[in-house]
């Protein structure tokens, strides 16, 4: 009686193992999963800057794209296998290599970076949803926008931003708080909205510039010298960029891996990730090359080529244009909040509190927290050194991979006791002192001592970049030294 009082303690209907007739994931549907995780704003910046803005090979990025993609696979089936075979999130699966109690306060390390960044990410949510509200009220009259109401600012926004930012809480949280078959949907349409939404993009961009363009993109891919040293450190250094774009993700890949079918669905779902990045890069430097040569055409002056698609649709005049582009951002935007920021810090939260919190009250926590960072950000948050600070915590991600990854591989050979991940009696196996497992916590800590390193001492920072593997490779030894003992 005692021991089922115990595992009753640790259990949550949302965090328990995932029913195998509800494991109807395939590998088609992590492959519109690491879609909503390339489409975003910074993914298309930061490819497309890559591209241009730094003046490098395209073939050289194609060639990053292509490695960066095979260490985020690798590391994703490393971490999601587990949660694939077991049907538990990443919050449970940290029991084994941490403890039970020791697991709550580490997933809260990742639970926290995410409530930040979901109310951030809102934030610029709101832009796209005001910028269409803009675009409404100036259809039915074009002086409503003058009213003296709608241009007091508050903390740095207006009252039509804050209706947005409003709106963009509210209708994350609806669609958010619905089960996960329905969140399948979600990232289903929204990986195929977008990529429809770039290539009418592209085809309304290209017209009769077909040709210009192309050419334009010929001459960024140049065959002599391509093996050569500066091509070499390009090389890593885009390598190591790219990695550390989708290392969050990597970590609470198991919130989502656990609805998969089979390894096999699992490993070709991960791999597809180098074919989201192939299409996604040659798309956006298409647009980027296209955009440049419209408006160069339409006499607009631009001081270097506009990587921002919000800049972009700034600066053409084309309301098809629009549409479509703002259409991409939200919805764009949104999923990647729900991948990345949101369902991670709601596992997170019911994994701390699995008596007290269920999918919608946690749901409520995340959209109020979520709201006092978005609302902070313009005025406070930007200005401040607060992103130092979430970089340093997020420096613990890669060593709690790592330790991670050695428990599950070296030290259980595969095999978790079920019936202890979710007990707190003190004979379970993952009790181990007063609910922590201490090996766990040094190997995590020393893992943080190398990643921070990288992003506070300026000797080091040539490494910020492969932060998170550094830190994975030292815990994840010395994990091993410790726990095989």
């Amino acid at each position: 009686m005692s021991q089922e009082k115990a595992n009753i303690n640790l259990t949550n209907w949302d965090i328990v193992g995932v029913n195998p007739n509800d494991k109807n994931w395939t590998w088609g549907d992590l492959f519109c999963f690491w879609a909503n995780n390339v489409q975003s704003l910074i993914g298309f910046s930061l490819i497309a800057s890559l591209y241009l803005v730094y003046d490098l090979n395209i073939l050289i990025v194609l060639a990053s794209c292509l490695v960066s993609g095979l260490l985020v696979a690798i590391f994703a089936n490393l971490i999601g296998n587990p949660s694939q075979k077991y049907g538990l999130p990443f919050p449970v699966i940290l029991r084994s290599s941490f403890g039970i109690s020791g697991a709550r306060y580490v997933a809260l390390l990742r639970g926290i970076v995410g409530i930040f960044m979901f109310g951030v990410q809102t934030f610029f949510i709101s832009k796209s949803i005001g910028y269409l509200i803009r675009i409404l009220f100036f259809y039915i009259n074009d002086k409503i926008l003058e009213h003296e109401i709608l241009l007091s600012f508050l903390m740095g926004m207006d009252l039509i931003d804050w209706l947005s930012f409003v709106l963009a809480l509210i209708l994350q949280f609806l669609l958010f708080k619905q089960g996960q078959n329905f969140i399948k949907y979600i990232l289903n349409f929204s990986a195929w909205f977008v990529y429809l939404g770039l290539f009418m993009f592209v085809i309304i961009l290209a017209g009769e510039n077909s040709k210009e363009i192309i050419s334009a993109f010929k001459l960024s891919a140049k065959t002599e010298n391509l093996i050569s040293k500066e091509n070499l450190i390009a090389l890593v250094s885009i390598t190591g960029t790219l990695f550390a774009y989708f290392s969050i993700v990597i970590l609470n890949i198991g919130d989502f891996s656990r609805y998969i079918k089979n390894t096999s669905e699992n490993s070709k779902g991960n791999f597809s990730l180098i074919i989201n990045l192939i299409i996604f890069s040659f798309v956006s430097v298409f647009i980027v090359l296209g955009a440049d040569i419209v408006m160069a055409k339409q006499f607009i002056e631009v001081d270097q080529l506009l990587t921002n698609p919000t800049d972009i649709i700034g600066k053409i005049d084309n309301n098809y244009l629009t549409i479509i582009a703002i259409s991409f951002i939200l919805i764009a935007s949104g999923s990647t909040n729900l991948i990345a920021n949101y369902i991670p810090t709601q596992n997170t939260l019911l994994n701390f509190f699995p008596k007290s919190l269920d999918k919608t009250n946690s749901g409520l926590i995340i959209i109020v927290s979520g709201m006092a960072f978005g609302a902070l950000w313009l005025p406070i948050l930007s200005q401040s050194g607060v992103l130092s600070i979430i970089d340093t915590i997020g420096s613990f991600f890669g060593p709690i991979a790592g330790v991670i990854i050695a428990d599950y591989y070296l030290i259980r050979n595969k095999e978790y006791v079920s019936k202890d991940i979710f007990s707190d009696s003190k004979s379970g196996t993952y009790f181990y002192s007063n609910g922590w497992q201490i090996k766990g916590v040094y190997a995590m800590f020393i893992g943080f001592i190398f990643a921070a390193s990288t992003i506070w001492n300026v000797e080091f920072r040539y490494l910020q970049t492969f932060a998170w593997l550094v830190g994975a490779l030292i815990s994840y030894i010395t994990y091993y030294l410790l726990a095989s003992k």
